[in-house]
């Protein structure tokens, strides 16, 4: 599934095209939204918040959410149908394996971008003080939960933990609050990286802990387990990850 970074990342391929104020002159796709309210609408911006990537319009949004396996090209088709084609007058955007939905607001009514790790609106005190009201929620659920860090995921999650050497498994509450301030600041910064390292296309290249089988301070095996409430995949040492 696509994290926040690699959202901004196409939000960031569009620009260029500068389509904000153009119509769109067709919509086609195996979607079952109303394609015709797309038709004739001039479109205001792209936008993305965590993983959710937005199309907006004056009075309303279509949300792109490619859940594990979507995808998108730009000016270029796959053989497969694509879920959302909309052309433009000299460019088209295909969307592929991808949810999507329509929401009658503008996007400043639905998202509150406080909450998204990408964002210049980002506010480290609003997911501290998110976290202190969970005290008995898990680390490794935390960093997937998208109300308190959008955008996040299971790469992140895993880099982050091993960065901060906390224990997936440890409970907020049992966390001290300055190691709580380091594991929001670096779900922050580990974003950037990892938006950097994907445009260079060395984004593995530079994992410590994710589908890593050594770790790379006390060289002894990494745990592979499937924790929290999502039972994704965490990779974590016990010597140096501590259980809060």
């Amino acid at each position: 599934m696509p994290e926040g970074p690699s959202i901004v990342i196409l939000k960031e391929a569009i620009e260029p095209l500068h389509l904000e104020g153009k119509v769109i002159r067709q919509a086609e796709g195996t979607t079952k939204i109303d394609l015709d309210r797309l038709i004739n609408q001039e479109v205001t911006d792209f936008r993305s918040w965590g993983k959710h990537f937005l199309i907006c319009f004056p009075d309303f949004t279509l949300r792109i959410h490619f859940m594990l396996f979507g995808s998108y090209l730009i000016n270029a088709q796959k053989k497969t149908p694509p879920r959302l084609t909309l052309l433009f007058d000299k460019d088209e955007l295909n969307f592929y394996a991808c949810s999507i939905q329509i929401f009658d607001q503008p996007a400043d009514q639905l998202y509150d971008w406080r909450g998204d790790i990408m964002a210049e609106e980002w506010d480290a005190s609003l997911a501290l003080g998110k976290l202190g009201e969970n005290p008995k929620m898990l680390a490794c659920d935390a960093l997937l939960d998208q109300n308190i860090f959008s955008g996040s995921g299971n790469i992140i999650k895993n880099e982050v933990l091993f960065r901060t050497r906390i224990h997936p498994m440890s409970k907020l509450g049992q966390i001290p609050d300055k190691k709580l301030r380091e594991l929001v600041d670096e779900t922050r910064n580990y974003a950037f990286d990892f938006l950097n390292w994907k445009k260079e296309n060395t984004l593995k290249k530079h994992w410590l802990a994710h589908t890593k089988k050594i770790c790379p301070r006390c060289n002894i095996p990494f745990h592979k387990e499937y924790l929290g409430k999502s039972k994704r995949r965490s990779y974590y040492c016990e010597s140096c990850q501590e259980l809060y």
